[in-house]
């Protein structure tokens, strides 16, 4: 559900406010998100993939067969851990519960998050109705 427009002023305030009083911190803030940590995961595994790629040839150019098996094994580990990394990485704008285990932990706290996430947008509704009388 997207923002009003009243919301966004006050969450650009508050992002202000927080820059003005703690720069250090509100930088801090900035790089610590799933989507980074997942974006550098990815990369990472896409350079071993080329890694991968560099030993298969020079096991084929030495005649090695375990160097070229070694390599697919490392293309296929990264490979792997590319596209599940790409999968869980949640969409702009969409916010992922860090931590969040998969499997019936994992849908319990989804629902205890879900649950708290109504209370929040409920008081805020609460105070928007306020305000507006």
């Amino acid at each position: 559900m997207p923002l009003s427009e009243h919301e966004q002023r006050m969450l650009e305030q508050m992002e202000r406010a927080l820059y003005a009083e703690d720069p250090k911190f509100a930088t801090a803030l900035e790089g610590s998100g799933l989507r980074t940590h997942t974006r550098r995961r990815v990369y990472q595994a896409v350079a071993g993939f080329l890694v991968g790629i560099a030993l298969l040839m020079a096991g084929m150019v030495a005649q090695q067969i375990w160097i070229s098996v070694v390599g697919f094994l490392v293309m296929l580990g990264c490979a792997v851990l590319a596209v599940t990394g790409w999968r869980k990485a949640p969409k702009p704008g969409e916010q992922a519960a860090p931590g969040a285990a998969p499997g019936k932990a994992g849908r319990r706290q989804g629902k205890q998050r879900r649950s708290m996430m109504e209370r929040i947008e409920q008081r805020w509704q609460r105070r928007r109705d306020e305000e507006g009388r």
